[in-house]
């Protein structure tokens, strides 16, 4: 089944999928509420958060706020994403790498690029590399996706309290 057979046929009820919020949200930390785009970005120069695309990060547009219209809008397109990181697996447990909680964040800016926080079950996984390619793709492939920077880190260390209620059935934990 190709991706796009997936995303015609995808299951409306995928967990973690943003709701309309009654308040502004912010796709990062620095709140750009009632500043300027410059001051943003004089404040990211200054705290040193300044992502550049020569360092392969999600443009400045990450930063953006926003509004209950823009998640309402976006809310297809993430589904479409997580769609697509439970098609990627752990290469030595049988259960996708979104069920397995090895997904830490998960954003997607109004220019459709996309920010990803994903950890291991191991710091020493042979096979990261690869399964880090697999994401890219696999993301990348999803219809309105421009681009996908993944920032790989061990903090927290992740343990099985992570796991979705069907990786725990699939595992055999409950």
């Amino acid at each position: 089944m190709s991706l796009k057979d997936l995303f015609s046929n995808k299951d409306k009820d995928i967990k973690n999928t943003p709701t309309e919020a009654s308040e502004p949200v912010s796709t990062n930390e620095t709140s750009t509420e009632n500043v300027s785009e410059n001051e943003v970005l004089e404040q990211k120069v200054e705290d040193g958060t300044q992502n550049s695309a020569s360092e392969g990060h999600v443009s400045d547009k990450a930063s953006e706020v926003l509004t209950p219209e823009d998640v309402k809008q976006l809310a297809p397109l993430y589904s479409d994403v997580v769609l697509a990181l439970k098609q990627v697996y752990d290469p030595e447990i049988p259960v996708n790498i979104y069920d397995l909680g090895l997904i830490y964040e998960l954003n997607i800016n109004k220019a459709h690029e996309v920010y990803i926080k994903m950890t291991f079950t191991a710091p020493n996984c042979p096979m990261a590399d690869d399964v880090m390619l697999d994401v890219k793709t696999s993301v990348e492939d999803v219809p309105g996706i421009k681009s996908c920077v993944i920032d790989l880190t061990f903090d927290p260390v992740w343990d099985q309290s992570m796991l979705s209620e069907e990786a725990r059935v699939e595992l055999g934990f409950d």
